[in-house]
């Protein structure tokens, strides 16, 4: 039996001796083992809650610690971009170069503090009601910069302190007003000159051209994030729809190139199936008119081979044609899902097919289209003019009763009522009826003032419930109101035009990167501190033309410079948050947020067959580069002549 002195020499040399650092590890697991052991059941759990508790706290806090340093990742790379400059991939700021001998200024959406553009009373708005996007916005933005003043809040806007209690003041409300008026003169006044933002316009064009010609020739659609493409109908939408396009913006090597593939390249013999409307209003509508701009057969002799194929959709019992013609196999037919067609895809085709009708003296073409608007004036269903969305190819009839809009499915139904009446030499009574009627609905059911700044918007109507949802697609009408007065309809509609051109500005200007979303929410709520509302689904922009289309109309009938201003602050966003550095401009998901708008990576055929057209003519102080008094738009911005009052005859 050894001594206690023993027993500890004989487990030191153990320890020393026996395998060390493992053993002595071994032995501390186990003392601590035994110590919990000896700890009661109450201080085993407090222990083990604890530990819980921290667990659950640092799972909460991970996800915003991420969101910190992501955004110091960012910033750091966005640094790094900026000092390498080597034209790495920023589609959300891209840089605009800048050709020799033009200069562009900064571009007006770069913003501090608010992100926003306008007036005070439509800057100086707080996002902490609303909806929920605009909450989830509130969390992620920063907040303005609001100080107190002998106990009044004071918002700071563009250098000046502004009390904000003074919105309800009815004389400082008038000296606003008077002030704005000031600024838009004072800001009409630096517009950059005509030469200036022509070749804005030019450059933008030739650099989306520029990823189109390198990545997708040929093709439909341009996707410049992966330098590649898309096809819809694989017929070139693309560069037909931009034909007219180069041959008005005077780009002749980029026109001649691409005259040279629709010669040798373009075959309308192909076993695939094509929208009517989509394939009428890009490619019938853009070769027609480039035959008509340029005086070439070849492009005519393409629209009459294309127009006979897709003549097969108005083979129905009802005469209202399918939505899907095979242009090789000269069958059609409706979407699998449904035998309905939309009213907007039936009514917005006549203008094209009239226009084929006129240069080839083949009424076939004429008399199928007619015989649609025929039919669609003594439908039933209508409510004050307004028509439904849908209507069936099998009976004819409107479907899903109930509910109008101006928006998507319905709107160019009104559009081309108008454009055909001007067409046809304001002969076919039946059509201007049908549009004044229409627009007598549209004031009667439609139209609202929003809150608080009272913007007049159109609405939609479901079921005699009001809805204040916009689609931008509804901006085409204050263009179409002010081609109205042109053509000798009241002075009202050129009011009314004036109005609702500002909310659609607007559309723009309140929002963080100065693009439009697709939909809107107009507020009517007393007590709003917002006229603008936009969901989360509704936050992208396809780089669509109808706001930039009814600044043209406004400008060239009125002369007011602030609608090229206007014009031109939508070009800069475009510039700022779409264009890709590579070739191209790319549609994106969320107009909100201006560090990273998130590229859907798709060039939409529209934007140079329309957005780039119309801010050209916009730009222009030349009245008879097309002519409003010689040709007519249809909708997707291709011009026809406007037949002569001795050859325009209704079939």
């Amino acid at each position: 039996m050894l001594s206690p002195s023993r027993k500890e020499l004989e487990s030191l040399n153990l320890i020393e001796q026996g395998g060390g650092y493992t053993n002595a590890k071994q032995w501390r697991r186990q003392s601590c083992w035994r110590k919990w052991k000896q700890l009661s059941r109450l201080q085993r759990s407090l222990i083990f809650f604890i530990v819980v508790l921290l667990l659950i706290c640092g799972i909460a806090s991970y996800s915003s610690l991420i969101e910190h340093l992501r955004g110091f990742s960012g910033r750091a790379q966005k640094e790094e971009g900026e000092l390498k400059k080597d034209g790495g991939l920023k589609p959300f700021a891209p840089e605009l170069p800048k050709p020799p001998g033009l200069i562009l200024p900064e571009p007006p959406s770069e913003r501090k503090a608010l992100h926003k553009r306008g007036p005070p009373v439509l800057q100086n708005r707080q996002q902490k009601k609303g909806n929920a996007s605009s909450a989830l916005l509130a969390e992620v933005k920063p907040e303005p910069k609001n100080t107190e003043e002998d106990g009044k809040p004071v918002v700071s806007w563009r250098g000046a302190m502004i009390e904000a209690v003074h919105a309800t003041d009815p004389a400082v409300k008038e000296m606003e007003n008077k002030d704005k008026a000031e600024g838009e003169r004072e800001n009409t006044s630096l517009l950059e000159p005509e030469s200036v933002r022509l070749e804005a316009v030019r450059e933008a064009f030739r650099h989306a051209w520029k990823g189109y010609k390198e990545f997708a020739w040929g093709h439909d659609e341009l996707k410049p994030l992966a330098k590649s493409y898309g096809e819809w109908f694989g017929l070139g939408l693309t560069l037909i729809d931009s034909l007219d396009t180069m041959w008005i913006l005077d780009l002749k090597e980029e026109f001649e190139e691409a005259k040279k593939w629709v010669a040798t390249e373009l075959s309308f013999n192909k076993n695939v199936d094509v929208n009517l409307f989509e394939s009428t209003i890009r490619i019938l509508g853009g070769l027609l008119s480039t035959y008509h701009l340029t005086g070439d057969r070849l492009f005519l002799d393409k629209a009459i081979d294309i127009g006979t194929r897709l003549l097969p959709a108005f083979n129905t019992p009802s005469k209202i044609p399918y939505s899907d013609v095979n242009i090789g196999a000269g069958t059609a037919h409706p979407p699998r899902w449904t035998s309905d067609s939309t009213v907007a895809e039936v009514t917005s085709i006549q203008l094209e097919f009239r226009e084929l009708s006129h240069v080839t003296n083949d009424p076939r073409y004429q008399m199928a289209v007619n015989e649609v608007m025929k039919r669609v004036h003594k439908l039933e269903g209508k409510q004050d003019g307004l028509v439904p969305m849908f209507i069936n190819t099998n009976n004819g009839q409107f479907t899903h009763l109930g509910v109008f809009t101006l928006g998507a499915r319905a709107d160019s139904y009104y559009e081309y009522l108008l454009k055909q009446w001007i067409q046809g030499g304001k002969k076919e009574t039946e059509l201007l009826e049908d549009y004044l009627q229409a627009l007598e609905g549209v004031k009667k059911h439609l139209l609202k003032r929003s809150s608080p700044s009272g913007l007049l918007f159109v609405g939609e109507l479901s079921h005699g419930h009001f809805s204040p949802k916009m689609d931008h697609l509804v901006c085409f009408l204050p263009g179409t109101l002010a081609l109205g007065h042109h053509h000798g309809l009241p002075v009202e509609h050129l009011d009314l035009a004036k109005q609702l051109m500002e909310a659609c500005y607007q559309m723009y200007a309140q929002m963080e990167t100065g693009l439009s979303p697709e939909i809107v929410h107009f507020n009517m709520h007393s007590g709003s501190t917002q006229d603008i509302e936009v969901k989360l689904a509704d936050r992208h922009n396809l780089l669509r033309p109808e706001t930039v289309e009814s600044l043209f109309y406004l400008y060239r009938f009125t002369k007011d410079r602030k609608y090229q201003k206007w014009g031109w602050e939508i070009l800069q966003s475009f510039n700022k948050y779409t264009r890709v550095p590579t070739g191209g401009y790319t549609s994106i998901n969320n107009v909100r947020d201006p560090e990273y708008p998130s590229p859907r990576d798709k060039m939409e055929s529209f934007f140079l067959g329309e957005t780039l057209k119309y801010l050209y003519l916009l730009f222009s102080d030349n009245p008879d580069l097309i002519s409003l008094d010689k040709y007519i738009f249809n909708t997707e911005a291709h011009p026809m002549p406007i037949w002569p009052p001795t050859e325009a005859q209704a079939v």
